[in-house]
């Protein structure tokens, strides 16, 4: 299995933001443009942009959904993957319906997991669900809460129901640039036998391989270590293409 690399635009207030661990206290500020950050990603060759709204995610509705739009409408050749704040089947047109490729459901698929494969099933493969992991149990509602369900079990339900694609966070990882925690994205993806999107820890080109290596992870979303000029997309995207 190929993997595909996923630079992240994290949103709040209209800026480029990194959080550590999820926690919105903990914030550090990478640009004031979300837009221009996801047109320089394409010009390093990106194929997919992963972006994130975190007012969103907090407010349960869309607020930096312009950039995300303007991103999916203007930007030739990439692919846009959008999450944070998509609570309804209304809220996932309003981005499939103007260009972007996925939209991420991972609170209301907690929440109303009824709702999640009535939607996993009317869209297809344009619908992920995000699964958000504290410990091996799920985290919703912009990381501000854990519940008692396994992050697997969930994954299961949903891989049964038709869902294609997923992405599995380990909050405490992710914004830390401490490695990926493998063995659990690992576990994902063999407990539902689909395409499991790694997400948070990585760090280095080093750890991408790990993750190339299992080869059972259909792709890894890169953040702060991009920020944070650790190595850069086209490095990255040219050791992924190297990779046997």
């Amino acid at each position: 299995m190929s993997m595909t690399i996923y630079p992240a635009i994290d949103m709040r207030g209209g800026n480029c933001v990194r959080l550590l661990q999820g926690d919105y206290d903990q914030e550090t500020i990478y640009g004031d443009s979300p837009f221009d950050m996801a047109r320089s990603f394409a010009a390093e060759g990106a194929e997919w942009i992963h972006m994130v709204d975190l007012d969103g995610a907090k407010d349960g509705k869309h607020v930096n959904d312009r950039f995300v739009i303007e991103a999916a409408q203007t930007l030739n050749g990439v692919k846009i993957q959008i999450g944070g704040g998509i609570r309804s089947e209304e809220d996932i047109l309003h981005y499939l319906e103007k260009s972007v490729d996925r939209v991420i459901i991972g609170s209301v698929a907690v929440s109303n997991p009824e709702f999640a494969i009535e939607m996993i099933k009317k869209y297809g493969a344009q619908i992920v669900v995000g699964i958000d992991a504290k410990n091996g149990y799920v985290a919703t509602h912009g990381w501000l809460e854990t519940s008692e369900l396994k992050a697997i079990e969930l994954g299961k339900r949903f891989a049964d129901a038709g869902a294609e694609h997923f992405i599995f966070t380990d909050i405490a990882t992710d914004g830390t640039l401490l490695g990926p925690n493998i063995a659990a994205v690992c576990e994902m993806a063999k407990v539902t036998g689909k395409n499991v999107i790694a997400s948070g820890g990585v760090s280095s080109l080093a750890d991408l391989q790990a993750l190339a290596e299992v080869k059972i992870v259909s792709g890894a979303i890169v953040g702060k270590a991009l920020y944070e000029n650790r190595f850069t997309l086209k490095a990255a995207l040219e050791e992924v293409k190297s990779w046997p």
